[in-house]
């Protein structure tokens, strides 16, 4: 499953490590033994992931919340 993720941007971010700029690329995600396959700003270097502050609070949370309760 490929969920894309609107309002999502890789714009302006670099990896801290690697110094390179942050590129919207394919993250798995496993929570409570479901996996998902979302788009994110991903270092293509060292595979660092920045999940943005409103989506981790927000739709992430969603999710969370709706596989907690099966």
């Amino acid at each position: 499953m490929k969920a894309e993720l609107q309002g999502v941007s890789a714009r302006g971010w670099i990896c801290r490590q690697c110094g390179i700029p942050l590129e919207i690329l394919p993250v798995d995600i496993t929570y409570m033994g479901s996996s998902f396959q979302v788009e994110l700003p991903r270092c293509r270097q060292c595979g660092y992931t920045f999940i943005p502050p409103d989506l981790a609070e927000g739709k992430m949370l969603e999710v969370e919340k709706i596989l907690e309760d099966k």
